[in-house]
């Protein structure tokens, strides 16, 4: 008897992916760097390095730092620069069956557009995700992505400039994410991922120093996945556009969790680090978790948490 082969193909807004999986911005490079060891073509989709205008360096090191259930780091956002990456990254990116999606950045909300504008046009590109997680230059160095406001002006000034769907990157650290969601959708974005990683710090108690010489840098890791399976759920039933989920996914049994709660995908970052070949781990893991519950269609458990 031939075992049934489920159904993974998912949507979000007018893109379809052939499996809800994806690979994180920054944790992928720009595809090519796993190719030894993952397939892409085997994955839903691909989300580079961050992009911004000019080429940066980033942060001095040290950049990253372990810390108990994940990681934190302090990369700065270094990347080509957005042209560099259309000219010599995308070429290649071009020949992979999957979607691949641009995250961008900016300091300004008109940086924001420019960077949106040397993409207009470029083919091999699927969509735009917005990090609104930066420092807002004009507004003094508070993040974009925490204030409703801001944010929707951001997404309003990308989606003057593109040609693609764009998806809005949220930051956790807010008093309440469901209102940024909102003023993005009423701006126009076609999708929400979530969440990017929260604010944290770690001291050498022997040197009295930062372990991160940014001081601060970015929580990930599953110690921060039941902080953003809650924003999930709750900018799910916020919004009426998708939502891909992100935090601390390391292997099939933790994607569903996201599915259930309303997630119509998922980002895998911070596994790619303790094992490259996680985000094509978890396609199998799922294939696997449908023909052992009998389903058919990953749709049929998407949005589907019962209360008790």
């Amino acid at each position: 008897m031939t075992e049934i082969q489920p159904d993974l193909k998912t949507s979000l807004g007018s893109l379809t992916l052939k499996n809800p999986v994806l690979t994180a911005s920054g944790t992928f490079g720009y595809g090519q760097e796993f190719s030894s060891l993952v397939d892409p073509n085997l994955l839903g989709g691909i989300v580079v390095k961050g992009l911004s205008l000019k080429p940066r360096a980033g942060n001095r090191p040290p950049r990253t730092v372990e810390t108990p259930c994940g990681m934190l780091n302090a990369i700065g956002l270094a990347n080509m620069g957005v042209d560099a990456f259309v000219e010599k990254r995308l070429p290649l990116l071009r020949e992979l069956d999957t979607v691949v999606i641009a995250n961008i950045y900016g300091h300004t909300i008109d940086e924001y557009g420019t960077v949106a504008a040397r993409l207009k046009g470029v083919e091999g590109i699927s969509a735009i995700e917005v990090n609104i997680s930066c420092p807002n230059v004009d507004g003094g160095g508070m993040a974009f992505g925490t204030d409703p406001d801001i944010s929707a002006r951001v997404t309003e000034q990308v989606l003057k400039k593109a040609d693609k769907p764009v998806i809005v990157k949220l930051s956790p650290n807010v008093t309440d994410i469901r209102a940024v969601a909102r003023a993005v959708e009423r701006a126009g974005a076609e999708g929400i991922s979530l969440i990017n990683t929260l604010t944290g710090m770690a001291i050498d108690i022997e040197t009295r120093l930062p372990r991160l010489a940014n001081i601060s840098g970015g929580l990930s890791g599953p110690a921060i996945r039941p902080v953003a399976l809650h924003m999930v759920y709750q900018v799910v039933k916020a919004v009426r556009i998708p939502v891909i989920g992100i935090g601390g996914i390391m292997d099939y049994r933790d994607a569903p969790e996201f599915l259930i709660a309303g997630a119509k995908a998922v980002q895998v970052g911070t596994a790619s680090f303790v094992n490259p070949r996680a985000s094509l781990d978890i396609v199998e893991g799922l294939k696997a978790f449908c023909q052992g519950h009998g389903i058919t269609a990953i749709d049929e458990i998407i949005g589907t948490m019962r209360l008790r």
